[in-house]
């Protein structure tokens, strides 16, 4: 039977096993946020250039409860990642869910970077001595202090999924003390971030590397100003994935307002009032004044599909700071960057969402990890829903853990309080992890990692002395009689 992770992805339309079709041709489908609806895009926003959303807010404080009801209701039930994602896949608009939730092609990709993580196993120690009290997961991550070896990456468009964005973000961040990363295609700016994440909490700005390098520039010097502590720049974006899931959903941004999707917005009413009183989004680093229905060609221009280490190099020298190379799953990548002014790496496969049946990136961890020694910092994300993903991820070589979908589900199902939900569930499976394994610190989680987590079914396990427990049918059930292995 396949792993939860693998079963979940299957399951949704265009998962992996799942009835094919070719997706839009060429480099450029979908780029910019998804394809579909070119010829109606001048029609998407009439409600909002007719001032309309203005009227409908006058409404705002008696819809808003009325249509937040069940969502929140939802919400104050899950109990983990999973639930989260039923929870964001009732409140959310059905293109915009399938957006969040998808992977390239037939999403191989994504439901084994999320099922990897069943293959390793816990070792652990009895006896310990460990309790709350005794924990600490704190630790640092780009030079910063954190109180937890997580955080969230930084993901394009979140006012898509919910009105707060960004903003839910990086408010719940600042709470638990823990790293925020901000998209250049974030619908919030570095400046408004920095009203919820001030200078004096630690956060990365992840960059795409635009023909204009002016652009460039102008973005680096914003993350300056606003004190982020380090960059990442996106390597793995130069031609963009086929999201078959898009396709069919007819995905746009902003949504067009044809006879499907205005009944898939009747679905989704929370989502909806969203939508019709508020502004539109923009992506607001690069042009906040911008809508994003005209901003998409522009970004579809300046994305730079053939830049190269020569490139990331002059970034290097442009920044000056903390560096970290987005995208990496080789060893000798790994390596290259660290000769080109990149002092962190960053173990991505870009949430399976780019090159179908890429490798699951906690299987090339160890490998980069044994290329580049202890003492560069490695950074993870990818396929990490669950406190035990975490642990694993920290013990096979990570110094710290990135996650993504799992607070974007968060964030679909119900605001600042689905981030908040989505962390606190995380830490909390962290704590129960590292407590039952024997470890009290991120530090020694990651020193005694070896020996803790282990691949099932290699050399090193299971033992030639292994008992293997067996069923006998004469036994009744529940009866188990121990045979020893051949």
């Amino acid at each position: 039977m396949l792993p939860r992770g693998e079963r979940r992805g299957r399951a949704e339309g265009g998962g992996a096993g799942g009835r094919r079709r070719g997706g839009a041709p060429g480099r450029a489908a979908g780029r910019g946020g998804g394809g579909g609806g070119g010829a109606r895009r001048g029609a998407m926003a009439f409600i909002h250039r007719l001032g309309l959303n203005k009227f409908f807010r006058l409404f705002d404080p008696i819809v808003r409860p009325i249509v937040n009801a069940g969502p929140n209701h939802r919400l104050e039930k899950c109990v983990n990642t999973w639930d989260l994602r039923d929870a964001a896949k009732l409140r959310t608009h059905q293109m915009c869910f399938g957006y969040l939730d998808s992977g390239a092609d037939d999403e191989i990709a994504i439901a084994r970077s999320r099922s990897a993580y069943a293959d390793y196993e816990c070792h652990y120690n009895v006896l310990a001595g460990n309790s709350p009290d005794t924990l600490d997961l704190k630790t640092k991550i780009f030079g910063r202090d954190v109180n937890l070896p997580f955080f969230m990456c930084p993901t394009a468009g979140h006012r898509m999924f919910h009105t707060l964005g960004e903003k839910a973000g990086a408010a719940v961040a600042r709470e638990k003390g823990i790293l925020f990363g901000l998209s250049s295609l974030a619908t919030t700016s570095v400046e408004d971030i920095g009203k919820e994440h001030p200078k004096e909490y630690p956060k990365v700005f992840q960059l795409y590397l635009w023909k204009d390098k002016g652009l460039n520039r102008a973005l680096l010097q914003k993350a300056r100003e606003h004190g982020y502590d380090a960059v990442a720049l996106t390597a793995d974006f130069t031609w963009f994935g086929n999201r078959e899931r898009d396709t069919r959903n007819g995905f746009s941004v902003p949504p067009n307002y044809s006879v499907r999707q205005i009944v898939e917005a009747i679905k989704r009413p929370a989502w909806t009032w969203d939508l019709l009183v508020n502004d539109v989004y923009t992506y607001a680093n690069i042009d906040k004044n911008v809508p994003a229905e005209s901003m998409a060609a522009f970004i579809n221009k300046q994305l730079c599909p053939d830049f190269n280490w020569k490139d990331a190099e002059w970034l290097a020298n442009e920044w000056g700071g903390n560096l970290s190379l987005k995208g990496v799953v080789r060893p000798d990548d790994a390596v290259k960057a660290l000769d080109h002014g990149f002092n962190s790496l960053w173990v991505s496969n870009h949430g399976g969402r780019q090159l179908e049946t890429a490798v699951p990136t906690i299987d090339v961890l160890p490998s980069i990890r044994a290329a580049v020694g202890k003492d560069v910092e490695i950074v993870i994300d990818g396929g990490v829903m669950r406190g035990t993903d975490i642990a694993k991820a920290l013990a096979m070589g990570a110094d710290a853990v990135g996650v993504g979908k799992a607070y974007l589900y968060g964030l679909a199902a119900g605001g600042k309080p689905g981030v908040r939900k989505a962390i606190d569930t995380l830490h909390v499976e962290l704590e129960r992890a590292m407590g039952l394994l024997g470890t009290r610190t991120v530090e020694e989680l990651k020193a005694r990692g070896p020996e803790l987590i282990k691949k099932r079914q290699t050399s090193e396990w299971p033992p030639k002395d292994y008992v293997v427990p067996k069923f006998e049918e004469d036994k009744g059930p529940g009866k188990i009689a121990i045979e020893e292995a051949a």
